[in-house]
C-alpha cells in the first residue's frame, strides 16, 4: 500500500479547510509541498491566533506574562505556562508579543545549570540548584523554543547544553526522580518517556543546530526505542515484554505522555527509516477509519483553557499527523 491510496483527497481538503487554520497551516506545508514563507501558508498562519480556541489561551495569560499560578511553571496543571506554550507551539502559532512575554516570564524559572525548576526560586542559592531530574520538562520546554525561533538565544543553548551534559551514554537516558515506579516493571533503565520527549525536541531542530554530540544521542536513543518496539518498553513478571496499551489510543496534545504515534512522527521528521517501524506503522493504518479518518481516542479536554476536538469522534489533529507519518514513511 502507499502514501496516495492511504490519503484521500476529500479527506486532504478536508485538513485544509480554513475552519481550523492551525491544521490548515500545517496541511499547506506537508501536504501541498508549500514552503513557510508562502504567502498562503503565512496567511494561514496570522490567522491562527484569531481561532477561537487558541483565542481562549491567549487570553488566559497573566499581564505578567504567565499562565496559572506565577510561582509555579506547572500549575495548575495543564493550564500553566509551560502546558500553554507547548500547546500554542503544536497550535503552530508564530512568535507574537504575548509569547514573547510568556518566553521572557518562562526564563525566569531557568537555574544557572540550564535546567528548568517547576517552582520559582527564591533566591541566589536556588538558581544555583544541581537537580538534574525530569528531562521531559525540559524537551518540551526546547520543542516549543525551537518552534518560536529561540534556538540561537544563549539561555536554550545552556538548556541545550545541561541535556547533552547529563546524558547517561552508559544506559542512554537521563534519570528522573518518577521513573520507575517498579524497576522489575520495565526493560529501559532510565525515563522512556522522557527520551520520547528529547528526541521530539531535537526532531525540531533545524539540521545546523544538530551537533555532532547531539546526532549521536539521537542515533542512541532511536535504537532504545527500536530495542522496545517503540510501545512495548513493560516487563512481564517473567521477563517476557508487555505493550503500554495506551499508546495505541492516539491523543492531542500530549505532555509528559507519548503515544505510537508521536514517536513515528518524531522519527519521521529526523528521517529516520527503519524495518523495526513497520508494526507500528500497519498498526497505524489499520486504525485509519473507513472515511479515510482517524479518531481522537485520548484527550485533556475539561483541563484546558478551552477544548480541543471531541472524544470519539473524527480528529484533524490525528489525521493530520497520522498522513504526515505515512507520507514520510510510504510516500
Amino acid at each position: 500500500m502507499d502514501f496516495q491510496q492511504i490519503a484521500r483527497p476529500e479527506v486532504v481538503q478536508w485538513l485544509l479547510e480554513p475552519s481550523n487554520p492551525s491544521i490548515r497551516y500545517w496541511a499547506l506545508q506537508h501536504f501541498q509541498g508549500l514552503s513557510a514563507k508562502n504567502t498562503e501558508v503565512q496567511t494561514a498562519q496570522q490567522s491562527i491566533q484569531q481561532s477561537p480556541v487558541v483565542k481562549a489561551f491567549l487570553d488566559a495569560q497573566a499581564p505578567e506574562g504567565h499562565w496559572g499560578k506565577p510561582n509555579h511553571l506547572y500549575a495548575n496543571k495543564y493550564t500553566a505556562t509551560t502546558h500553554t506554550l507547548l500547546i500554542l507551539a503544536e497550535f503552530g502559532l508564530p512568535k507574537i508579543p504575548t509569547i514573547e512575554r510568556g518566553i521572557e516570564n518562562l526564563f525566569t524559572f531557568q537555574l544557572n545549570s540550564g535546567h528548568f525548576s517547576t517552582v520559582l526560586p527564591k533566591t541566589a542559592r536556588g538558581y544555583a540548584s544541581t537537580v538534574s531530574d525530569t528531562c521531559c520538562l525540559d524537551a518540551n520546554i526546547l520543542y516549543y523554543l525551537a518552534h518560536f525561533d529561540y534556538l540561537e538565544d544563549p539561555r536554550t543553548q545552556k538548556t541545550i547544553q545541561f541535556l547533552v551534559d547529563h546524558y547517561d551514554e552508559s544506559h542512554r537516558g537521563w534519570k528522573c526522580r518518577a521513573y520507575p515506579i517498579n524497576r522489575d516493571a520495565v526493560f529501559p533503565q532510565e525515563c522512556y518517556m522522557g527520551l520520547c520527549k528529547v528526541l521530539k525536541a531535537f526532531s525540531n531542530f533545524p539540521s545546523k543546530h544538530r551537533t555532532p554530540e547531539i546526532n549521536h544521542i539521537i542515533n542512541q536513543l532511536a535504537e532504545v526505542i527500536f530495542e522496545n518496539q517503540i510501545y512495548m518498553y513493560l516487563r512481564n513478571p517473567d521477563g517476557t515484554r508487555k505493550e503500554k496499551a495506551g499508546w495505541k489510543r492516539f491523543g492531542f496534545p500530549l505532555f509528559y505522555n507519548s503515544d505510537i504515534l508521536e514517536v513515528l512522527d518524531t522519527l519521521t521528521r529526523l528521517g529516520i527509516k527503519d524495518s523495526r517501524m513497520q508494526e507500528a506503522i500497519d498498526l497505524v493504518i489499520n486504525l485509519q477509519q473507513p472515511d479515510g479518518k482517524w479518531i481522537l481516542k485520548h484527550t485533556f479536554n475539561g483541563k484546558f483553557h478551552h477544548d480541543i476536538e471531541v472524544k470519539g469522534k473524527p480528529s484533524k489533529w490525528i489525521t493530520l499527523r497520522a498522513l504526515r507519518v505515512l507520507k514520510g514513511q510510504l510516500g
